[in-house]
């Protein structure tokens, strides 16, 4: 809402440079009433024969201006456009998008309602269901986790069995409608630079990589300060979001350098909640992830 001030400003503006443009059109439209005698020149003379004529312009282009300036005063009696003044038909950009997204919202509840009543196992069995949800996959989680759902560093591919926060359809949804949040705290002020060496050779082992043995075993006494979240085999606990640190999947990286840097600076991975899709369409999108595995 402009002030007093500005709302004039705006007005005077817009009417007067409508009715100056009027006043120009016609001003300099041409002398139609001079004498037989007058061929309209303005006196100015280029190369010799070349004269410069006052002729007046067609009376249709002419017209043609005038229905322009009609039609803007029309439009500006209707919409909003002078100020604060909203319009005779009080018509608002957000209103129409409200407009068009209940319309829309409308077209998507008759497709939707026959996935209503289908649980997560049903929905993959339907093609039709899944090809909705890839294209709803396509337009909400590709950017992160790409096109085919192979995800990237930092970014979990969602195309193989493994699963941080669990792989049930229910799991899945729940990390739709709620987000994950995953913290890896630094451990450098507990284990030192020595122990970040050892816990280094020792995770590498347990991943079945090859590793030094006697870092590795040092390694092991230290790794009941990773025990709590990763357990004492370090298969990682799902309630917490603890990975796996005994198979060969790493979001992070697994070389050394990724692995000392982890320990040395913590991670942080969040996963952001979808609330902005309905129910269903985070319903689809589940089963649709879950779908991806092969499960």
């Amino acid at each position: 809402m402009l002030n007093s001030f500005w709302n004039w400003f705006v007005i005077i503006i817009s009417v007067g440079s409508i009715l100056a443009c009027w006043w120009l059109l016609h001003w300099t439209k041409g002398v139609s009433d001079r004498s037989d005698d007058d061929d309209g020149s303005t006196g100015h003379v280029w190369d010799e024969d070349l004269r410069e004529l006052n002729t007046p312009l067609p009376r249709w282009w002419l017209h043609l201006f005038n229905i322009t300036i009609v039609f803007a005063l029309v439009y500006l009696a209707l919409f909003p456009g002078l100020g604060n003044f909203a319009g005779i038909k009080s018509w608002t950009q957000v209103d129409q998008y409200n407009a068009e997204v209940a319309a829309a919202e409308q077209v998507q509840e008759q497709i939707f309602a026959r996935f209503a009543d289908m649980d997560g196992n049903a929905l993959m069995a339907d093609a039709e269901a899944m090809e909705t949800a890839g294209r709803l996959f396509g337009n909400n989680c590709a950017m992160c986790h790409g096109s085919d759902g192979r995800g990237a560093k930092g970014f979990p591919n969602l195309a193989d069995n493994d699963w941080q926060w669990g792989g049930s359809h229910e799991d899945i949804l729940t990390t739709l409608n709620a987000g994950r949040m995953a913290v890896m705290p630094p451990h450098d002020a507990i284990l030192g630079e020595d122990g970040i060496r050892e816990m280094v050779a020792y995770v590498q082992q347990l991943s079945g990589q090859k590793a030094d043995a006697e870092l590795a075993a040092a390694g092991k006494s230290r790794f009941m300060v990773c025990a709590a979240c990763h357990g004492a085999e370090g298969k990682g606990n799902q309630l917490l979001g603890a990975p796996n640190l005994t198979d060969d999947i790493w979001l992070y990286g697994g070389n050394p350098g990724d692995i000392e840097y982890t320990l040395l600076n913590g991670r942080n991975g969040v996963m952001p909640a979808f609330n902005q899709l309905s129910e269903m369409h985070r319903k689809l999108l589940a089963a649709y992830v879950k779908s991806l595995s092969g499960s």
